[in-house]
């Protein structure tokens, strides 16, 4: 299995094609990465900006050049020396009449063959579809729903009928479905299908089944066999019905293909024994910004800015809310499995209801790993959750069942939908919710992140490196994507904060006061995580966007603009503040972050653009098109030209010298203020405060750059 020395993220759509991605080939040679890690290539529905919402698995994007425009760009890219990855989508396709084999259960209900492929529970009735503006009997009386043919018009929606069932009439004609079609706002609490989270437009594939296996990877297969990819980036692992088994079948279908998986692995949750090569690298962006980040500082912030909250109390708050709300449907199918799986118990659905949520509320991570049996570290696990969860209550009424249940070899059905449900909670409930609630230091707000720890010291950092050197010594190793909060320069000048609070007031003044202080404080915080001038456009949108997703004062289904407007307009009046001497420690910060990034144990993924400094926040703004053409020219100058010298000099290193990255990771006794580690005959030495290094190096920074907060050196000794 040849592995990459490095990949370069790239995301199509938004102006970028393959054949546009074939120009920019030499580019990507010259900056020195092995692999293209390509976002989803497949068709998907019209107007995706990301192509996640897959309609076909098993086609490929025509509106990017087809099968033979990514042909044509992995010749360049081969030719060039450069393999090519594949982001695949096995838990979900679009709920969309766009995707196919939808259409056809559509028509044709269970009777379908598709219909066992998607994740739907038909013995709840009628496949349920929230596509409506209205009511379906209000828009009936309004004239708004008519038949054309084999087809009912609803306002701009159309749906397939089954055959011979039109009968003019919009009600009978209806009934006759094997769909039933309702208002978009009953989406969270009456839906038949398995959701991606909470978005209810991506309906859950049954890959546990051995042909929808094969016919969801049918040219993913086809496309690794033809020697155009490479390897494999496996999108959302953790909502498979059986993550192990599904990534047994695949590795036992491409023995010699890398594969990585998008898993979030919480605190020290180790990656289970799966046959991968690591996952997309959060938990290390992680353990770098925290070794980077200034505790005492942070704690200074937290005083100034009165907003010494309590993370564990918000987190619980919104899991609270998120499960009894967006998850309305997921916690009413959790608590009839309940009620079928132990018919003999006394406890009522509101019992049964109490003790689910209490449980979701207490389990610490995304998600356990039983399947057919129970691991042992599992049922632990699931035993030790409960009991927690009982200590919240008054008296823990089906909670013991319910773990008893959960860990009953033969109640699999109840135990792989919980751990389906307890991932979506914590990623809507921790990341999507209480990051936007728990402000004091942006940077600490992460994917895998737990904002109440923002800070390791380097003893610490070392042991954790140590341990992704015996764990994941392929994993990837990433600072920004497409789903991180903020690009990693952004994430730099708020670390750059915790070192110098008494940049604070400054920060303070430059928005106009609000009623809201956690509206008043985020924008601030927001703004400071950027160059000067650089967020007018882009900072209404994100606060928009922050506001909702906090779900406090206004959410994305019922939007207050009496709170947002106020907030809004102030985002208009910024006045940026002079953070000149706190730029120049984060740009020091900045470099660290990359030097680490590219030099530890796995294999850095650099996200597009982020080769020079990028200030990007949340999606869809980090999804913005990249000037790569000033890329290519080598058009940059100051910050931008450090940070590419640095990023081209290691990764041009790791590809002419792979031993030396293969190399056990060594700790280094470094000054105050530093950290240092050997890799083979190289020696990193990173400020951790962002201050320049004194003593001259060997390979990096070149002479004609002033002292810099990174020190590459050869250390001829320490190879082996």
């Amino acid at each position: 299995m040849k592995l990459p020395t490095a990949t370069y993220r790239l995301q199509f759509r938004n102006g970028m094609d393959f054949a546009r991605a074939a120009t920019l080939v030499p580019y990507w040679r010259d900056l020195g990465i092995s692999h293209l890690y390509a976002s989803p290539v497949f068709t998907a529905a019209t107007g995706s900006t990301h192509g996640y919402d897959v309609t076909d698995p098993n086609e490929v994007e025509p509106l990017l050049g087809g099968r033979a425009g990514l042909e044509g760009l992995a010749s360049a890219l081969q030719a060039q020396g450069i393999g090519l990855i594949l982001d695949i989508v096995p838990n979900h396709l679009a709920f969309s009449p766009e995707t196919p084999w939808l259409d056809d259960v559509l028509r044709q209900g269970e009777d379908s063959a598709y219909a066992r492929y998607f994740d739907i529970d038909w013995s709840a009735g009628r496949l349920r579809l929230p596509w409506l503006p209205a009511p379906f009997e209000e828009m009936v009386e309004q004239g708004k729903i008519s038949i054309a043919g084999d087809r009912i018009q609803a306002s701009d929606l159309t749906l397939p009928l089954r055959p011979g069932s039109a009968t003019g009439d919009p009600r009978t004609t209806h009934d006759a479905q094997a769909w039933r079609v309702t208002h978009w706002r009953t989406e969270a609490a009456a839906i038949t299908h398995r959701r991606f989270f909470t978005v209810t437009g991506l309906i859950g594939m049954r890959v546990e089944d051995e042909q929808v296996f094969e016919d969801m990877h049918r040219l993913t297969f086809d496309l690794i066999d033809a020697g155009v990819a490479q390897g494999l980036r496996v999108d959302h692992v953790d909502g498979l019905a059986d993550p192990g088994t599904y990534l047994n079948r695949l590795r036992a279908r491409l023995p010699d293909t890398p594969i990585w998986i998008e898993k979030i692995l919480t605190g020290d949750e180790p990656l289970p024994d799966w046959p991968v090569q690591g996952t997309t690298g959060y938990e290390a962006a992680v353990a770098i910004t925290r070794v980077l980040t200034d505790g005492t500082g942070v704690e200074r912030i937290k005083a100034a800015t009165q907003l010494d909250a309590d993370f564990r109390a918000e987190l619980a708050a919104a899991k609270d809310q998120i499960v009894t709300t967006e998850l309305m449907a997921e916690l009413d199918a959790l608590t009839d499995l309940a009620m079928a799986a132990d018919a003999t118990t006394e406890w009522g659905r509101g019992h049964w209801r109490d003790a689910i949520v209490a449980f979701i509320g207490a389990f610490p991570r995304y998600r356990s790993y039983a399947a057919e049996a129970v691991p042992e570290a599992d049922d632990a696990l699931i035993r030790d959750t409960a009991a927690r969860a009982a200590k919240g209550l008054r008296h823990p009424g089906a909670l013991p069942d319910l773990a008893r249940l959960l860990t009953d070899p033969d109640r699999p059905a109840l135990r792989v939908r919980m751990q389906q449900v307890t991932g979506a909670a914590i990623a809507k409930a921790q990341e999507d919710t209480a990051f936007y609630r728990f402000v004091p230091l942006l940077s600490a707000n992460e994917v895998g992140s737990e904002p109440d720890e923002p800070s390791m010291d380097v003893r610490a950092f070392h042991a954790a490196m140590q341990d992704r050197a015996r764990t994941q010594p392929a994993g990837l190793t990433l600072l920004s994507s497409h789903d991180t909060k903020r690009s990693a320069d952004a994430r730099a000048r708020l670390i750059a904060l915790s070192h110098d609070p008494g940049a604070l007031p400054g920060i303070l003044d430059a928005v106009p006061a609000l009623p809201d202080p956690w509206s008043w404080y985020l924008a601030q915080s927001t703004w400071a995580g950027a160059p000067d001038g650089d967020l007018h456009d882009r900072l209404p949108a994100h606060l928009e966007k922050a506001m909702r997703e906090a779900k406090r004062d206004t959410t994305w289904t019922d939007p207050d603009p009496a709170f947002e407007q106020p907030i809004l307009d102030a985002a208009a009046h910024v006045m940026p503040p002079d953070l000149s001497d706190l730029a120049r420690r984060a740009e020091g910060i900045a470099l660290a972050q990359a030097a680490l990034q590219l030099t530890v144990p796995g294999i850095p993924d650099i996200y597009q653009g982020t080769e020079i400094g990028s200030y990007r926040l949340t999606d869809p703004d980090n999804r913005a098109e990249v000037d790569f053409d000033r890329l290519a020219d080598g058009a940059v100058t100051g910050f931008d030209r450090v940070k590419l010298s640095l990023t081209r000099a290691l990764l041009r290193l790791r590809r002419d010298d792979r031993d030396a990255f293969a190399t056990p990771y060594r700790p280094v006794d470094a000054g105050p203020g530093q950290l240092s580690f050997d890799r083979g005959p190289i020696r990193v030495t990173v400020s951790t405060d962002g201050t320049p290094l004194s003593e001259a190096p060997a390979i990096w920074p070149p002479a004609d750059l002033e002292p810099q907060s990174v020190r590459i050196e050869r250390v001829e000794t320490s190879r082996g």
